[in-house]
């Protein structure tokens, strides 16, 4: 049996919350993946959720990344890298609909309504160029800029309501 890492804990921590929502009928988990990068030693988690009583589609993924210094930094106390010990997060909304300029400034608008205007926020659209009347994928993205550690796990749980209420207010806004 080994130490759990910061980036383990936190999963952990995370998958809970999320699988308790999911039996609870919050949510329903739509995938997940826990990937190791054997060639550059970097972890990644994500899980995907749809909110349960919704036929909008839009989808939410939670991702944590942790990678070799961040691992190093916490296995190897001599090199007294404690400010790496932590993982990135991003977190990212992804639906099906026509382009609509309009929506891409609503979607920003609830975006830092919600998560703040210090997070870089990144909206983006993508269709296929000789069907510009067809359906198209939006993907709002946030990313948080600095490394989350193990001393902000309770705001990690604290981010799935977050991540609800803004999953719910893009439905409401297509």
């Amino acid at each position: 049996m080994f130490d759990p890492t910061a980036f383990e804990n936190m999963r952990v921590v995370m998958e809970g919350g999320f699988y308790d929502r999911d039996l609870n009928g919050e949510i329903a988990i739509v995938d997940r993946n826990d990937c190791i990068n054997s060639a550059k030693l970097s972890r990644t988690y994500d899980l995907s959720f749809q909110l349960a009583l919704s036929n909008r589609n839009v989808t939410c993924r939670f991702s944590l990344l942790a990678g070799l210094d961040n691992l190093a930094a916490e296995l190897i106390p001599s090199i007294r890298a404690n400010n790496l010990a932590g993982c990135f997060v991003t977190v990212e909304f992804i639906f099906e609909d026509v382009y609509k300029k309009s929506l891409v400034c609503e979607i920003e608008t609830i975006l830092n309504q919600i998560w703040g205007e210090t997070r870089t926020i990144k909206v983006t659209f993508c269709s296929e160029p000789l069907c510009p009347e067809q359906k198209g994928k939006y993907k709002a993205k946030i990313l948080f800029d600095r490394m989350i550690t193990e001393d902000q796990i309770d705001d990690l749980a604290v981010m799935m309501d977050y991540m609800l209420l803004t999953t719910e207010r893009i439905e409401n806004a297509l």
